[in-house]
């Protein structure tokens, strides 16, 4: 994780830190496609090998991949996901959903996600998880969370911009006029 991100007080930033580069993006999702041999993420991405290893490093290092022995002579390792790796399937569903809707340039989308079971089409949905509706960013509010530390540094805090939590008592910079009324029909908070 790269350092600079590591002590943010915000998981974007920190995620920023393991994910935010091109060529880690494109070997998850080819992780995703089933390859785990460096020879197999070389030649689909047609990477420089000193980029790949420092990128396959990272993850590894990161907790993202686990590297396993599978050969001795020459000594050679595939990369598999983690459980950690697996779950950030989601976000790269979410990024192919948006691309094809935004950078297709009209030719429709190159590639679809298929549920195996009945070939029906899957699309990236942010959904509530008390009552189950796909929400939206008119939807949402950025709250103070439980992890939230009390040591940050005066220039990365965030809190003036955050609304408290739900349920603590409202007040203070964070939550002047920032409260959205909720949809009619839907919950508030």
């Amino acid at each position: 994780m790269k350092h600079e991100f590591a002590d943010w007080p915000c998981s974007v930033a920190r995620a920023a830190g393991v994910f935010g580069d091109s060529w880690t993006l494109l070997i998850l999702r080819d992780a995703m496609y089933g390859l785990t041999r460096y020879d197999e993420f070389q030649r689909s991405l047609h990477i420089a090998r000193n980029t790949l290893s420092d990128r396959l490093g990272k993850l590894v290092d990161a907790g993202v991949m686990t590297k396993r022995f599978y050969q001795d002579n020459p000594p050679r390792y595939e990369y598999l996901l983690t459980e950690m790796g697996r779950d950030f399937f989601p976000v790269l569903a979410a990024m192919l959903s948006w691309g094809d809707k935004w950078l297709d340039g009209g030719g429709g989308a190159p590639v679809t996600l298929c549920h195996h079971g009945d070939g029906h089409g899957i699309v990236g949905r942010v959904i509530c998880e008390q009552c189950g509706d796909p929400v939206g960013h008119e939807d949402i509010r950025f709250c103070v969370g439980p992890g939230y530390p009390d040591d940050v540094p005066p220039e990365l805090d965030m809190r003036t911009r955050l609304e408290p939590a739900p349920g603590a008592a409202r007040g203070g910079e964070a939550a002047a006029g920032r409260a959205r009324p909720a949809k009619p029909g839907r919950r508030a908070g």
